[in-house]
């Protein structure tokens, strides 16, 4: 199992272009199942949960090749409707193949979805819009059955407990579009990637209107076509790196950034003393700007909301970035209460961090120093590197795995902006080894076995 060793207090400069989303990335390639034309998307990087979209598109059916910076996929079999578990487990994304194959082979059977472990995520108001639209659905040993012999337009409102669902628009949204009539979907999601989403089935041949707003209207059609499309960048991972470089009081120029996608932090950014400069680019949504930063930070007070609000994927992050800060910030996360399993880890740095629910106190002024930590999800793992680079001493940051499922060869980047971060890979024990490490299983998290060669 990968860890990373990071030597901390080195300041970032330097220039990197900001990769393709992963969060928009999954649901376009499950719109190949939509159409009998090849779906070619560009701008893609080969991440973990990438690869685990082409495996389980694979076993749909569908002939996944590799394409100029990116792949291609094409419907071949159109009488593979089951996605297994085996797969399934290992991303929440999974779920996006249950609407575009109900809509145009009938029938779906999807295994109930995996991905980061941060709280109770149901997929009812997929099934919910799903149903709205004439599918009938039933949950029989963990799987998500549907059928449909075609899906008629209705009104759907897939408004929850903590906002708009994004893959439950995604998945009602993209069903839609083969629909009989007319669908309306009330409370959609308004985040850039169902806004990228919509414009690609647009240009496949759709007819969506509304597309960034809580209202959609589809007017479906009998059939979609093929496409060649470049995928946006990815707004966390640019909030990320901007982070990086504030946090190491950085001087970095990022290419391909989605400014228009990251308003809300760009603004908390102003307020903790954290410029983000409009460098070129007429296109807001890639443009290139200069992250520079006070040498002096300031508190905020963050909540997170549904798009255009603080997105709860730079949460984690965020918070590292106010635990350099001077002052006290408030931490308030509304769309996934319980996503703080970074607050632990970071505590071990040093940082004076006070949970009550679902608002976390940030006392900031206080050195981060260096210390074994435990990467638990995607996002708390790049919170935890971050903090790395701006501790006293050497950060080991174990299980980066879930880094891989979202951000392609971190180190390398964060390495090409001055960092110092190595990837390892931990011994495994010997058997003698193995029954001792049973016996101490309570320290096994804070020192595991390292490879010869580790300090």
């Amino acid at each position: 199992m990968d860890f990373f060793r990071i030597e901390g207090g080195r300041r970032l400069s330097g220039r990197t272009r900001i990769e393709g989303a992963k969060n928009a990335a999954l649901p376009l390639m499950a719109t190949c199942l939509l159409t009998d034309q090849p779906v070619t998307l560009r701008n893609i990087k080969p991440l973990a949960d990438i690869a685990n979209m082409g495996r389980l598109l694979a076993e749909m059916g569908v002939d996944v090749k590799p394409a100029a910076s990116g792949v291609s996929l094409q419907s071949m079999d159109e009488n593979r409707v089951h996605a297994r578990y085996d797969i399934v487990r290992t991303m929440r994304a999974s779920i996006c193949v249950l609407g575009p194959m109900l809509a145009r082979r009938r029938r779906a059977i999807v295994s109930m979805p995996g991905g980061c472990a941060f709280g109770h995520r149901p997929v009812d108001l997929h099934l919910r819009g799903l149903e709205a639209l004439g599918a009938k659905i039933e949950l029989r040993g963990g799987d998500i059955i549907a059928s449909a012999d075609r899906l008629k337009g209705d009104t759907v409102f897939l408004g929850g407990p903590f906002g708009s669902t994004v893959l439950g628009t995604a998945n009602v949204m993209s069903a839609a579009t083969l629909a009989k009539g007319r669908t309306v979907i009330e409370c959609a999601a308004c985040e850039p990637e169902i806004v990228e989403l919509a414009n690609m089935l647009n240009a496949m041949g759709a007819r969506i209107q509304g597309a960034g707003s809580p209202r959609l209207v589809i007017d479906g059609v009998d059939e979609l076509g093929g496409i060649d499309h470049v995928v946006m960048p990815d707004r966390i991972v640019a909030g990320t790196y901007a982070v990086a470089a504030a946090i190491t009081n950085g001087d970095v120029t990022l290419d391909d950034f989605p400014y228009d996608a990251l308003l809300a932090t760009i603004q908390h950014f102003r307020e903790i003393g954290v410029h983000v400069d409009r460098v070129s680019g007429d296109d807001p949504m890639r443009c290139t700007v200069r992250v520079t930063s006070e040498r002096n930070l300031k508190p905020t007070t963050i909540t997170t909301q549904p798009h255009p609000g603080f997105p709860t994927d730079l949460q984690a992050q965020m918070m590292a970035l106010v635990c350099v800060a001077e002052g006290n910030s408030v931490i308030t996360e509304k769309i996934y209460p319980e996503r703080f399993m970074h607050v632990a880890e970071l505590m071990r740095m040093g940082a004076q961090l006070y949970r009550q629910g679902s608002t976390v106190v940030v006392a900031g002024g206080h050195k981060l120093i260096g210390a074994p930590v435990m990467a638990s999800d995607l996002r708390a793992s790049a919170s935890l590197v971050l903090a790395g680079l701006a501790a006293e001493g050497e950060t080991i940051v174990n299980r980066v795995y879930h880094l891989d499922r979202g951000y392609h060869r971190m180190e390398e980047t964060l390495n090409a902006l001055g960092a110092r971060v190595e990837r390892l890979k931990e011994e495994k024990p010997s058997a003698a080894e193995g029954e001792t490490a049973s016996r101490g299983a309570g320290m096994s998290a804070a020192a595991p076995q390292f490879m010869q060669d580790d300090r």
